[in-house]
């Protein structure tokens, strides 16, 4: 049952030195100079892989280990299932005590009421535009004319899916779902 850093910076102007003296009682401290943003994150991969159930992960901060809230908790998520904790200092958080579970849970409930805010608010407005009369979608590469002259080329089976596409500037997978789609 182990401590086990993680600390990053961005670039290699920065300095880890006072993620590493928040991280001192560590047993081993992984590290990665790369923006958060990015997805793949050597040190954190190795940092992730070397961990084993009972050991606690510490961080100087939540937004050293994840890119926004819902990668920050898939991420928690993914530890705790494994028997991990975590621990941030700065934002005192620990997943090993019943309140940092209580505090991140309700981060996740929070995050989860905001994902359904979006999606609602996205649903109402998508209804709100079809009642205008706007329809959603990328406009089709094919008018109903050429769709027509496609699936007659089609019928007639003497071009093939590619040679047909390319005499309406177009690649043979969207002559393919032009054939395939039911009529309009």
């Amino acid at each position: 049952m182990a401590e086990i850093g993680y600390v990053r910076v961005s670039t290699n102007e920065q300095d880890t030195a006072l993620q590493r003296d928040s991280l001192a009682k560590c047993e081993k401290i992984f590290e990665d100079v790369i923006s958060g943003a990015e997805r793949n994150r050597p040190g954190l991969e190795e940092c992730l892989a070397y961990l084993r159930k009972g050991d606690t992960l510490v961080v100087w901060r939540l937004d050293r280990l994840g890119r926004s809230l819902r990668d920050l908790i898939d991420r928690i998520a993914e530890l705790e299932a494994r028997g991990v904790g975590f621990r941030s200092i700065t934002e005192q958080i620990d997943t090993t005590s019943s309140g940092g579970k209580l505090v991140f849970h309700i981060f996740g409930a929070m995050a989860e009421f905001e994902r359904n805010l979006i999606s609602e608010r996205t649903k109402a407005g998508l209804e709100a535009a079809r009642k205008r009369g706007r329809v959603g979608g990328r406009k089709r590469k094919l008018s109903p004319e050429q769709v027509a002259t496609v699936r007659k080329l089609y019928a007639e089976k003497e071009k093939s899916l590619a040679e047909i596409g390319e005499l309406f500037g177009v690649s043979k997978w969207t002559i393919y779902g032009a054939v395939k789609r039911p009529s309009d």
